[in-house]
């Protein structure tokens, strides 16, 4: 409010949650016999409500809202005319596409208008909006509507993933089941294979509910951290298994070289997921709106993608720090170690498999980098990624002579029940 004494030479700008407001409130009031006032609202979860459907366009496309519903008044003022056009700045709520069509609307009755606004300037966070007069207003996108060969996409998703799955159930049973010497110890693996069988799991079944998950923006928001979680969770148990390598490779050139853990399962079992929780509750503290993008994942505007990126480059690192060491003190004992031939021959078959599963699990999330836009990309990126699982199950339970020979007993072990 101002007074009819008001010194002030210009109004400071209005601020809401997702919202600000520019007004000429000393030019009404001297309209008003030098006194006027006015009120600046922002209305939670309002879009629901007053959903963008309501915006009649000419074009068949898709609306989304893209701001909190605000409304601006001037209460106990005679003559309401605007000395200049009122400027609000909306927050965006949503993904930022920029090639969707932004339309700054107003509320009248029962649908929304455009007329009398105009958007006066936008970028990937906010868009300032410009109106000659006052009501309810919001931001809303046009974007075209995907497109009939989406739908293969969508099957070929399905059909990848779900075989992932399978071969993912049948690593983590093989692992379970069969009793063999992996010279490692192999608590990493299992808990990779049920972080990434999770993971996949819960973005299969996102995807294919997302229409009504989007609905509910805590639940996607939700759903966006626990994906970050377990995705996270794989690559730090991808680093420890690597640690473990590299101890093991250690402990060939050790002339008591017995076959003791290092490290307790239980211990491995707390900084594997420990470390993946202490990023997601980092990032939910500093930028809570990260999560919950249009498919449920991270936002990728101001950065915040870098959250889940910036881990994984930094354990990609590691691991290839690692790797080199390893190569290096498995060269310097074949030299000076006169070990078994068998024990030599299974450390570095163990090495290259270890070194073909951070690549195979590593580099499709690089390759993701590279997708926007590009159809082939985007596929090769989802079968890569998707085959995970498929890809563990070959080269640890297949390609693994001992539990191939567990496998042929369990077979005729079923041939034998099927006989009787």
């Amino acid at each position: 409010m101002v007074g009819a004494n008001v010194t002030l030479s210009r109004i400071p700008q209005l601020d809401t949650t997702n919202s600000s407001v520019d007004i000429d409130l000393i030019g009404i009031a001297k309209n008003n016999n030098g006194s006027a006032a006015v009120a600046f609202m922002s209305y939670n979860k309002m879009e629901n409500l007053l959903k963008p459907d309501f915006f009649d366009t000419s074009s068949d496309t898709v609306k989304t809202m893209m701001s909190t519903v605000i409304s601006a008044t001037l209460p106990k003022t005679t003559n309401t005319q605007l000395t200049k056009p009122v400027n609000f700045t909306f927050r965006h709520i949503r993904d930022f596409d920029p090639n969707g069509s932004l339309s700054c609307v107003y509320w009248n009755i029962n649908e929304w208008l455009v007329d009398g606004c105009s958007v006066l300037k936008t970028n990937s966070s906010y868009t300032v909006c410009s109106c000659v007069h006052l009501s309810t207003f919001a931001l809303i996108m046009q974007t075209s509507r995907p497109r009939e060969s989406d739908l293969p996409m969508d099957l070929l998703n399905l059909v990848c993933v779900s075989v992932g799955l399978v071969f993912f159930s049948l690593a983590l049973l093989t692992f379970a089941l069969c009793q063999w010497s992996p010279k490692v110890n192999n608590v990493a693996r299992i808990n990779i294979c049920i972080s990434l069988l999770l993971a996949h799991l819960l973005f299969l079944l996102t995807q294919h509910f997302l229409s009504i998950i989007r609905a509910q923006q805590v639940l996607c928001a939700v759903i966006s951290g626990l994906l970050h979680f377990l995705f996270l969770s794989g690559f730090v148990w991808m680093f420890i298994e690597a640690v473990m390598l590299y101890i093991c490779v250690k402990n060939l050139s050790l002339i008591s070289s017995k076959k003791r853990e290092v490290l307790s399962s239980g211990f491995l079992c707390v900084i594997g997921y420990l470390i993946a929780l202490v990023v997601v509750c980092v990032s939910v503290g500093l930028v809570p709106e990260g999560y919950g993008s249009e498919h449920c994942w991270i936002k990728i505007d101001k950065g915040f993608i870098w959250s889940f990126l910036g881990p994984v480059c930094v354990i990609l690192a590691s691991n290839t720090l690692l790797f080199i060491k390893i190569f290096i003190s498995l060269n310097s004992t074949l030299k000076s170690l006169n070990a078994e031939v068998s024990q030599m021959k299974q450390t570095k078959s163990m090495v290259f498999k270890t070194l073909a599963q951070c690549v195979v699990l590593g580099c499709p999330w690089i390759l993701g980098f590279f997708t926007k836009d590009r159809k082939e990309l985007e596929i090769l990126f989802l079968i890569v990624n998707s085959q995970q699982g498929t890809f563990i199950f070959l080269i640890y339970c297949v390609l693994n002579n001992e539990v191939r020979q567990q496998y042929k007993k369990f077979f005729r072990y079923l041939c034998c029940i099927k006989k009787e």
